[in-house]
């Protein structure tokens, strides 16, 4: 089983960096309808999204900004962090199948709070950057080290 870790603040630096990546599947794309109750057609009816600008169906933009939070849980700071601000720009559309790398990037450290503010860039596989942002969060004050808890198992009825 793997293990998590985390920084915590006296561990972090400006400039340190991290990675995270996600492929976007059908099934993230109906998980996150029916959990948001956004069900633009947008990103559900392949008929509908063929007229729009897209031509296709595309993933919705707060489910590419939720990889953001995925990488500040898993990775930078990790595990016990607390997500405090963001702001998000999306650049281009996500299709289903694409594989998103989140990359973020220590750019301030506040000391009164603990608090760390990254650079979030958001690539596909081609390498193309569809999101960009700035992230602000509390980072742990305790040393982690833990089995990394099993993807909750969900199915999916029509």
């Amino acid at each position: 089983m793997s293990q998590l870790s985390n920084y915590t603040y006296d561990e972090i630096t400006i400039g340190q960096s991290a990675e995270y990546s996600k492929a976007v599947t059908e099934a993230d794309i109906q998980m996150f309808a029916a959990v948001s109750g956004d069900v633009n057609p947008l990103h559900l009816d392949p008929a509908f999204a063929a007229g729009t600008r897209f031509g296709e169906r595309i993933a919705h933009g707060m489910l590419t900004a939720s990889f953001i939070s995925a990488a500040l849980a898993m990775k930078l700071p990790g595990p016990g962090c607390i997500f405090m601000e963001q702001s998000l720009k999306f650049r281009l559309p996500v299709k289903i199948g694409d594989v998103i790398t989140v990359r973020l990037e220590v750019t301030d450290m506040q000391d009164r709070r603990k608090t760390l503010t990254l650079d979030c860039k958001a690539y596909n596989q081609d390498d193309k950057l569809v999101l960009t942002g700035t992230s602000m969060v509390m980072a742990p004050q305790d040393k982690l080290v833990l089995a990394e808890p099993r993807t909750p198992r969900v199915e999916i009825l029509a």
